[in-house]
């Protein structure tokens, strides 16, 4: 199959249950799906969601655990050229109702736990409900779907078409729905195949399908051929086992997930031979932790620094580059990435300011947002958009991007700007130190003042601001060091220093 012509996603997998309806799509625990039956199941859900009056072009929410009825339900809405919202379960009731009313969703997909999440404000959702596992309110998943051999009228979709609704992470009011177009996504496939993904792969995926981290590596897989394995929670001991079962090729894991796995005491007593390529995104990935990733465990290492936005994506090829694993990489073909300052001018190489990118890979757009769409657009002097990360980071010598922190956790002391991940990686070089976050807080004498947030091994508090203040500039120096159990985390592993810094003032 071509991926240089545009095909939609749905196309392609009715292509693969035409030509290998036996192959095997999806497995999860003793389950599995062929690309026959998830082809007939696609159909089944596209004739329902048609049924119900919904048009191409039109949205259905999903806010659920992994499973196979969630992602038959996620490629059934795409079938029928229907956009799908997918919703983090760990939000909040309120925002939940929000995102389903933002995106103009008519049906919404649920399992029991968001049922029980949703118990009090169900009544506020105005979408028909449709329960993905017993117990679940709404029409149960086996009675909504239409029968066996049923087909959906046919669709015509277009690249400008949205694919899906992924709503940003935001703590406060409702998160930005980000569009992206089947176009877009179909990019992503045709990227995939310079990967090793094809009709060997066996991808491995923990982190949840309402994710873009997941959902970078779970569509290629599918649109190429192989062979999905989902976990519904990740579980160490248990995604080692899996990867030793299935002879996994590819997976996606965040730098946290890493972290556990290459912890593990019997880490090196399983076979992964198998693996071709391993990938990482999301969160900062330490240069000690690539280097152990890349010591200890079989196949390629390859770092992505990006957006669900698009825009400018960094590619990191860690086994070809074993020397500049503090960096995230070169800018991927095709890609412009550029640095700029406060004012919005573009700085040189080696200058520190925000990134911005471009490419042909960008969202339609933040969902009935163009004011904030506007925002996150930084034109160049030649009249180029480019969507704005928000990260602050410079090029080295040899055109590597150095990464130093998100523009919004950046401390102003006494007029000076200080980098949280600096002080971060000084710590990190105390051996007692397990995990560490270092945020600004409110400061009489210098209007913000950094404080560490330490996961510690025995050492106190004091200790530990000394041995860093020994370490870095007068103007850096921490005032206070606060030990912790554990960091506060999202679903994708990014630590929520907002949580730390409210922590702190209370």
């Amino acid at each position: 199959m071509s991926t240089e012509t545009f095909t939609p996603l749905p196309e392609m997998i009715r292509a693969l249950a035409k030509s290998a309806p036996e192959k095997i799509a999806l497995i999860q625990d003793e389950r599995q799906l062929s690309y026959g039956d998830l082809d007939e199941m696609m159909d089944r859900v596209a004739a329902a969601l048609q049924r119900e009056g919904i048009k191409p072009a039109e949205s259905v929410a999903i806010c659920a655990g992994t499973s196979i009825e969630y992602a038959c339900a996620f490629l059934g809405a795409l079938r029928a050229g229907i956009a799908v919202a997918p919703i983090a379960p760990s939000s909040t009731a309120e925002s939940i109702v929000e995102m389903v009313a933002d995106c103009g969703a008519k049906v919404f997909f649920l399992d029991r736990s968001v049922g029980d999440a949703l118990a009090g404000r169900l009544s506020a959702v105005k979408a028909t409900l449709v329960g993905l596992d017993d117990g679940a309110p709404g029409v149960p998943h086996d009675q909504f779907i239409a029968p066996t051999g049923a087909t959906p009228a046919p669709v015509t979709i277009t690249e400008a078409m949205p694919f899906n609704i992924i709503y940003s992470s935001g703590t406060t009011g409702t998160p930005k729905g980000i569009v992206q177009s089947f176009g877009m996504r179909f990019g992503h496939v045709a990227r995939a195949v310079t990967m090793g993904y094809g009709p060997e792969a066996v991808t491995l995926l923990s982190t949840p399908l309402y994710s873009n981290t997941t959902l970078v590596s779970f569509f290629p897989t599918l649109g190429l051929s192989g062979t999905v394995v989902l976990m519904k929670k990740f579980d160490a001991a248990h995604y080692l086992e899996l990867a030793q079962k299935h002879r996994a090729t590819h997976t996606m894991l965040v730098p946290v997930q890493y972290s556990r796995l290459m912890a593990r005491a019997d880490f090196d007593s399983y076979d992964l031979s198998s693996f071709v390529m391993k990938f990482c995104t999301s969160a900062p990935f330490s240069a000690a932790l690539k280097a152990d990733v890349l010591k200890r465990w079989p196949g390629g290492l390859v770092e992505y620094f990006g957006m669900t936005e698009g825009g400018g994506t960094c590619v990191l090829v860690a086994h070809v580059y074993p020397d500049k694993l503090h960096t995230v990489g070169t800018p991927a073909p095709g890609h412009d990435i550029r640095v700029i300052d406060e004012d919005g001018r573009e700085l040189p190489r080696g200058e520190i300011g925000e990134l911005v990118g471009r490419s042909e890979l960008v969202m339609s757009g933040y969902h009935n947002r163009k004011d904030q769409t506007a925002a996150a657009t930084w034109t160049s002097p030649d009249g180029l958009a480019f969507i704005r990360t928000g990260d602050v980071g410079r090029f080295d010598a040899d055109g590597f991007v150095e990464l130093m922190d998100r523009k919004k956790d950046m401390i102003i002391s006494g007029g000076f700007n200080i980098y949280p991940s600096d002080l971060e990686a000084v710590l990190r070089q105390h051996p007692d130190v397990a995990d560490v976050a270092v945020v600004g807080v409110p400061s009489a004498d210098w209007g913000e003042t950094p404080v560490a947030f330490v996961v510690s091994r025995g050492s106190d508090g004091e200790t530990l601001r000394a041995f860093a203040n020994e370490r870095v500039g007068k103007t850096q120096r921490i005032s206070d060091v606060r030990l912790i159990e554990e960091l506060p985390r999202s679903h994708i592993g990014k630590i929520l220093k907002r949580e730390l810094r409210d922590a702190y003032q209370r």
